[in-house]
């Protein structure tokens, strides 16, 4: 999937008003992704997707300087999001299913199985809801 596909996917399914507030949603739920997961697996992730969509999960191994595969809860990583794309938590968490629904649909080889594998189950709820229905847990 290019870049443009990626953007214009998240941007229709969240029903966002601009390209612009699609690449912060983007944006927010990588670098908070990147975060949690355990380093090879992040970088496993960004070689799948656009560069510049893979760079916001380099960019927080980089800049934390503690590595990747930080543990959190699904409340802390809606919080960082939110704070992130300047989105409420509601808006936050469905933003950010949708992200991980594009996601699925841009990675092949079962990896996005292997992401959320590496993630408590509380935060894996998020990473399974996809854009429609509810969320459980």
């Amino acid at each position: 999937m290019q870049h443009d596909e990626l953007i214009g996917q998240v941007q229709a399914k969240a029903k966002l008003a601009s390209r612009g507030d699609a690449e912060r949603v983007v944006r927010s739920t990588l670098e908070t992704l990147g975060e949690r997961l355990p380093e090879g697996l992040t970088d496993n992730l960004a070689a799948q997707l656009p560069h510049e969509v893979g760079e916001h999960l380099r960019r927080t191994e980089v800049l934390s300087g503690l590595g990747t595969g930080e543990r959190f809860s699904r409340e802390e990583f809606i919080n960082r999001v939110s704070e992130r794309s300047g989105a409420d938590r509601p808006q936050a968490v469905y933003q950010a299913r949708v992200v991980f629904e594009t996601l699925d649909e841009a990675t092949t080889g079962g990896l996005m199985d292997r992401v959320r594998d590496a993630l408590p189950d509380d935060v894996r709820v998020l990473a399974e809801a996809g854009s429609t229905g509810e969320m459980s847990g």
